[in-house]
């Protein structure tokens, strides 16, 4: 088990998938949680699974084996720079500090380049990397004051390696890396670490059109050196980890979490 002090975490797209795991693990390890994801029902749901479990677990005095947070759903469209504002101004309110901050929101619109409108490239651009820029400016700030903070962006390995027909999602991805590594350069003499994660192939409902395809998932897997698809609890521990106390000279950093694929 990691140690987390009493912090407070802020997870975006925290409705479904890794979101979602992250969410949970951070919960399980006695982090408060607020979930963010643009559907007041999806991030509402991932709330409602971790305050049960939390009173299931009060519920046994005796059981110590795993503290456990409260989640606070927050619905927020990411792509909307002003929601954000609004958000993080009245979230601020309420917790001086918000000590972790998770950028995992994102969205696919795949094509080749010469087909790709400019709408997709935009769309995916704002939602997967201008949320970040709003997110951490706003955030991070008391972080810096407090003089501790965790900064985790979920990147991907495209953004590593690049993807055929993922040229926005890609520069999306990539562009996140090189504004980790930046960050991290600048909140450094606060404490404040910035590390990214980069998941390969990971069974989510955004990978569902492939990974439960036959054909294509073995085409798929000819890639990936463990020849499985990962899951997305896997991506939540390498993430839980990097905001754990025992992370604090760990900056700067990308972490692939990927089967081998970009060795």
């Amino acid at each position: 088990m990691t140690t987390f002090n009493h912090r407070t975490a802020l997870v975006t797209g925290a409705g479904r998938g890794i979101g979602r795991s992250i969410a949970e693990i951070l919960a399980r390890q006695g982090v408060n949680v607020i979930c963010v994801s643009k559907s007041a029902e999806s991030c509402g749901a991932t709330a409602a699974a971790i305050n049960e479990a939390k009173a299931q677990a009060e519920a046994k005095p005796g059981d110590k084996t795993w503290p456990r947070g409260w989640a606070k759903p927050l619905a927020v469209d990411v792509a909307d720079g002003a929601a954000i504002a609004k958000a993080s101004e009245e979230l601020l309110k309420e917790f001086p500090v918000i000590d972790i901050l998770i950028n995992n929101a994102g969205i696919t619109r795949d094509g080749l380049l010469f087909r790709m409108s400019e709408a997709d490239w935009t769309d995916v651009l704002t939602t997967n990397l201008t949320s970040c820029f709003h997110w951490t400016k706003l955030i991070a700030r008391p972080m810096t004051r407090a003089r501790w903070g965790r900064i985790v962006n979920i990147a991907s390995v495209s953004g590593v390696m690049g993807n055929a027909g993922q040229a926005n999602y890609s520069a999306a991805k990539a562009g996140m890396i090189g504004l980790t590594k930046t960050l991290a350069r600048e909140f450094a003499s606060r404490s404040v670490t910035v590390n990214a994660v980069a998941p390969g192939f990971i069974k989510t409902d955004m990978t569902a059109g492939f990974s439960g395809n036959a054909e294509i998932a073995a085409k798929i897997l000819e890639t990936v050196p463990l020849k499985r698809f990962g899951e997305s609890a896997e991506v939540a521990a390498m993430t839980a980890f990097l905001c754990s106390e025992e992370a604090g000279y760990i900056t700067g950093q990308v972490f692939n979490v990927d089967g081998g694929m970009a060795m």
